[in-house]
């Protein structure tokens, strides 16, 4: 393995049952952070979704959340973001893009908390970890390592994706990763992360038979689902 990517937890398949077991130890550390936090911020990404769409059952459901976890274990929210593609007609914004790009935006805003010169934001993405509910696409994790993020966390995997009928760029994170030796960024890559709660936002779209997200009934024709009628 280079030494610029250390990696905790790899893709469905590679990853063992039990080491998956060992990393939802709430007493378990991995760079200086518990199972339990790791899962709050996971959890938030998934609660992006409908913040900022304002759907409980968007389509594409893919959520990211950006932390610094620099200045203690449990981490401060910095941005978030979601797939746009639908909103925006804009087909490279997907969650993470969409994230990183907000992110931009209120570390340098020049009225805001931060008020960060361009060089100065590029430079805090190394105290940054990224939050994301689905395994990036090779855009988003090229994306990812060329902003330097000091972790990259995503639940569901590409594998898993595909199997429930979602068209994916087969190329892992983990082999972007493992390509991206020539940067001069670090980064810490973990996958697999609460997967029993990620995978079911991924599940109903493309099986008229899987139940909707909370909040949501299936269309008239059952191809999709809608937010249900108060």
């Amino acid at each position: 393995m280079r030494s610029s990517v250390c990696v905790f937890a790899l893709l469905s398949g590679i990853l063992p049952a039990a080491l998956a077991v060992v990393l939802a130890d709430p007493n378990l550390m991995i760079n200086g952070i518990t199972f339990p936090t790791r899962a709050h911020w996971m959890r938030l990404a998934n609660e992006a979704l409908g913040e900022i769409s304002g759907s409980p059952c968007p389509f594409a459901a893919f959520g990211t959340v950006i932390v610094n976890h620099t200045a203690s274990e449990a981490g401060k929210l910095i941005c978030m973001g979601v797939n746009e593609n639908g909103n925006t007609g804009n087909p490279s914004l997907h969650g993470e893009i969409a994230a990183i790009k907000n992110c931009t935006s209120i570390l340098t805003d020049p009225h805001g908390k931060f008020r960060m010169s361009a060089s100065e934001a590029q430079d805090a993405f190394a105290d940054l970890t990224l939050y994301t509910n689905a395994e990036s696409c090779p855009m988003c994790a090229s994306a990812i390592r060329w902003a330097g993020f000091r972790e990259y966390v995503y639940g569901t995997s590409i594998d898993t994706l595909i199997q429930n009928g979602w068209g994916q760029i087969r190329i892992s994170s983990f082999d972007v990763f493992e390509a991206s030796f020539d940067l001069p960024s670090h980064a810490r890559l973990m996958g697999n992360v609460l997967t029993n709660e990620t995978d079911p936002y991924f599940l109903w779209q493309y099986d008229p038979s899987y139940p909707c997200p909370h909040g949501c009934s299936r269309t008239r024709d059952g191809t999709s689902c809608k937010a249900s009628s108060k």
